[in-house]
């Protein structure tokens, strides 16, 4: 790859950040809001994606388990569906893929829990069913999507809708998303 297509890739990726800093900072500030209540109230925040948005759902559970920046905190109640390779399967396997994640959020999802979705087409059919099953449950909901108009916007509390068509700006956009959640419940909660 020449300098020129990388300098490219890298203006792209800023150029969509801006986008999102200009047209979503209410939706992820209600996210942020809705993550610091839940886990205050004593809730869980449950998260899942596909492939890279399973990364960027991982992701954000650990370092809310973990740590993000505050190293001498509590853990905070953090979940990534989907992780479970025997679940993941078995539920694969016996009940189609599109049932993984409701099925998890069946078994643990409590009304007080916040379930976040990532799905960079905000039509990731096992995101939305996950998403349907825990409006059903009681749990409050989000979603992390690009600016596709998908199914799963008709069951989020929260939106945020990165202002891109293309998968991998919205996947870069989402991970700095991840951050801004973890700081914020970070600095909201403390130690």
């Amino acid at each position: 790859m020449d300098e020129a297509k990388i300098r490219a890739t890298f203006e792209a990726s800023i150029a969509t950040k801006q986008r999102l800093l200009a047209q979503c900072l209410p939706s992820l500030k209600r996210l942020c809001d809705l993550a610091v209540a839940t886990l205050r109230g004593g809730g869980k925040i449950l998260l899942c994606g596909n492939g890279g948005s399973s990364c960027d759902a991982a992701h954000a559970a650990g370092e809310l388990v973990g740590w993000f920046e505050q190293k001498q905190r509590r853990a905070y109640a953090a979940v990534a569906l989907g992780q479970q390779v025997p679940t993941l399967t078995a539920i694969g396997n016996d009940a189609g893929y599109e049932h993984v994640f409701a099925r998890e959020v069946e078994a643990i999802g409590r009304p007080g829990d916040l379930l976040v979705g990532f799905t960079t087409s905000g039509g990731s059919k096992n995101v939305v069913a996950a998403l349907r099953q825990a409006k059903a449950a009681g749990l409050a909901t989000a979603v992390l999507c690009g600016e596709q108009r998908g199914a799963a916007l008709e069951f989020a509390d929260v939106a945020v809708q990165v202002p891109s068509a293309n998968t991998a700006r919205i996947q870069e956009s989402h991970l700095v998303c991840v951050h801004v959640l973890c700081a914020a419940v970070e600095q909201a909660l403390g130690p």
